[in-house]
């Protein structure tokens, strides 16, 4: 079978070896192992890597050979996206929380489910609110998602925070420093989405001006790229 193109353009970061776990080991853990858990349910709040975790597990498939799609319902206006997901090896779903209201997707997320089973195809999800809180309208969809290994992303420490952005600087061809790095993590708002967003815009202002990121190049740039936000 020739593998489904990912139904979102898909992050080139978003690695295994790119992830800090910090206290999340577990759940990396269960999706990199290859005979792991066949429904896995990630949640936390933004920045705590569910993206990250959903785009690397299907990464890894796809390096396999394996068919896989990630999807973030919550940008999709018609379950008529999971068509044909059923004869996929990995199907990654973010904002799960975004459509437990919508009955056409709870039907759609049941028998996606249930042929995932069939095939032994896995099926992980991810969303922002505990899972235990989202309320499927179709019980029996809720009942065995509830029953998945299911994983509570705690945001990184300051040792994993800088360490994070010294990855994702890596991943983007730049240089950052553990002193450079620490200066940010103090100065920025302390999620790593927000985090790894600014450095994208100082990636793009240190192009602009043929400059490296030092410490005191982000002194001269940080209020301007955190107010453009």
């Amino acid at each position: 079978m020739e593998q489904l193109p990912l139904r979102m353009r898909q992050r080139d970061f978003a690695r295994f070896a790119s992830f800090v776990p910090g206290a999340n080991a577990e759940a990396l853990a269960a999706l990199e192992a290859r005979d792991g858990p066949r429904v896995v349910w990630l949640w936390g709040k933004t920045g705590s890597g569910k993206t990250h975790l959903l785009q690397a597990a299907c990464a890894a498939a796809s390096d396999r050979g394996e068919p896989c799609s990630y999807i973030d319902v919550a940008t999709i206006a018609t379950s008529a996206v999971l068509e044909g997901c059923d004869a996929l090896d990995i199907v990654c779903l973010d904002s799960v929380e975004a459509v437990s209201q919508s009955d056409d997707w709870n039907s759609a997320l049941f028998r996606l489910y249930v042929a995932l089973q069939d095939h032994q195809g896995r099926l992980v999800v991810a969303s922002r609110a505990p899972a235990a809180s989202v309320e499927f309208q179709l019980a029996d969809l809720r009942s065995r998602l509830l029953a998945a290994s299911i994983h509570h992303l705690q945001e990184l420490d300051e040792d994993n925070q800088r360490e994070a952005l010294r990855l994702r600087a890596a991943a983007r061809g730049l240089e950052l420093s553990d002193e450079a790095a620490l200066f940010l993590v103090h100065r920025v708002p302390r999620d790593m989405h927000t985090l790894f967003d600014v450095l994208e815009r100082l990636d793009r202002a240190s192009l602009a001006a043929q400059r490296r990121l030092t410490i005191p190049f982000l002194k001269e740039q940080l209020e301007k790229v955190v107010s453009d936000q």
